[in-house]
């Protein structure tokens, strides 16, 4: 199956193991020698009011277990 960075990115991202939405894809980390990509980047959630910010989750590309149309499954420690 062939997907763009822009289609991947916005995709929501579900745990396989219990089902809960981690958040959506932000941005997408690569190798710059090979151009592989090697995670995808879910942006830390806003505090109450904007105040403060959660890091950023990045999720090693050899979790992703499926991509789908609507939202990626990935495998989570």
């Amino acid at each position: 199956m062939k997907c763009s960075v822009v289609r991947l990115c916005d995709k929501d991202v579900i745990s396989v193991s219990n089902g809960c939405k981690i958040g959506v894809v932000s941005d997408v980390e690569f190798d710059s020698c090979t151009g592989n990509i090697t995670s995808i980047v879910i942006c830390g959630k806003q505090g109450f009011f904007g105040m403060g910010k959660t890091e950023d989750i990045c999720i090693p590309w050899c979790d992703i277990q499926v991509i789908g149309e609507d939202s990626i499954l990935v495998k989570t420690s």
